[in-house]
């Protein structure tokens, strides 16, 4: 086989890698700009190698489309992976800032670092990275700065239906917390 053939093989391996789902022959023939027929030999060829090299994924057949998927006898190698879960390791400072949102939203950058007393644009777009937050609109004041909220996968990740189901702070845990929080801030003033 030739550098021709050898680089037709890697278009097709990269269309069908990165589609990642079935790819009709007829498009695969217009990526590599070849008629149906050689493409479909082609492919077959490529077929071949795949089954002779016994690795971990393998060329598929389906009703004149193709597809690379994992070797059924690598199935559980895979699960191992997709049992451990994602860990997204929120900090004091992401969790603080989260919770204001949440109890505050919708809610401006500007608002949170007021509460907060410090800046907060990394702690949101962490947030925001994370899927917790999104941008829910803009507030009708000049510079019509973003508004924040949670997401539906802030409700999954903590186990509740909606933001009424959040825990309702008492006043005398608010105050509670206010107390240990400038406790806190004259410790590290005086640091």
């Amino acid at each position: 086989m030739g550098k021709i053939e050898d680089k037709m093989e890697a278009a097709i391996e990269a269309v069908l890698f990165t589609m990642g789902e079935s790819v009709p022959l007829e498009r695969l023939a217009a990526a590599i700009e070849q008629d149906e027929e050689t493409t479909y030999k082609i492919i077959k060829n490529m077929m071949d190698k795949y089954n002779r090299r016994h690795g971990g994924i393998k060329m598929i057949e389906l009703e004149h489309a193709f597809q690379l998927c994992t070797r059924p006898e690598m199935y559980e190698y895979l699960i191992r992976v997709a049992k451990q879960p994602r860990k997204q390791v929120l900090t004091d400072v992401l969790l603080e800032t989260l919770s204001i949102i949440a109890y505050k939203q919708p809610i401006t950058k500007i608002e949170i670092e007021k509460i907060r007393g410090v800046k907060c644009d990394h702690a949101v777009n962490k947030l925001v990275e994370y899927n917790l937050v999104m941008e829910v609109g803009r507030l009708d004041a000049p510079g019509r700065p973003l508004l924040f909220g949670t997401t539906e996968e802030f409700l999954r990740s903590f186990g509740v239906q909606s933001i009424e189901e959040l825990p309702v702070v008492q006043p005398e845990q608010a105050a509670e917390f206010q107390a240990e929080a400038e406790k806190e801030a004259q410790l590290k003033l005086n640091i």
